[in-house]
């Protein structure tokens, strides 16, 4: 593993200008090079994890970094779909989270793994999230319980997700605003309606 997680990195002077751009631009990424992640971009990843908020500031979460190829491949199999990404990436990060520490530990490794994904965009990477959390293998058992086995995951924690991450090995094109379903906003009241 090339992480070192006292290495200090230096503010970046590059990405993105705007957030409104990130958002468009992020999008989910299931094809990846073959290239490896830096240290850099390792780190600034488990950073922005790291400063995530959680409710009254408990930081529930933990996070499992894996880089090693056959862990991947195991994981890849960790459900009966969605998760076949994760053998192509050259990293995964599998979000954590306990239940004892946080009765919203679920909304709390969501901002964590949010956080990670927007990074990632704005580092030029891409990344997928993996939900394993309420997620099944094809013999029906929990796909959680696959993952904690492959990554010797303590009974008091709960999986959450895995987020794939890597060089993008294909083009997307930036959310196409057209599609925003303004019709789901309600200003004041749901119904709209004055009293």
């Amino acid at each position: 593993m090339y992480l070192c997680l006292d290495y200090k990195m230096e503010t970046r002077k590059q990405g993105m200008e705007k957030f409104s751009e990130l958002i468009k631009i992020r999008r989910s990424m299931r094809k990846f090079t073959d290239e490896e992640l830096t240290q850099d971009e390792v780190v600034a990843l488990l950073r922005s994890a790291l400063m995530a908020p959680s409710s009254k500031g408990c930081h529930p979460w933990e996070f499992v970094v894996v880089d090693d190829k056959e862990l991947l491949k195991q994981l890849a199999h960790c459900k009966e779909q969605g998760a076949e990404l994760i053998e192509g990436a050259p990293l995964a990060v599998a979000v954590l989270a306990d239940p004892a520490k946080s009765d919203v530990w679920v909304e709390d490794a969501s901002v964590a793994t949010t956080m990670m994904l927007l990074q990632a965009e704005d580092l030029g990477l891409g990344a997928c999230w993996v939900q394993i959390r309420n997620r099944a293998m094809a013999d029906g058992k929990p796909a959680e319980e696959m993952v904690r086995t492959i990554l010797r995951v303590p009974e008091h924690l709960r999986v959450l997700s895995i987020v794939a991450v890597g060089h993008k090995g294909m083009e997307r094109k930036p959310f196409n605003e057209d599609r925003l379903l303004w019709e789901k906003v309600h200003i004041n009241t749901f119904d709209n309606q004055q009293a």
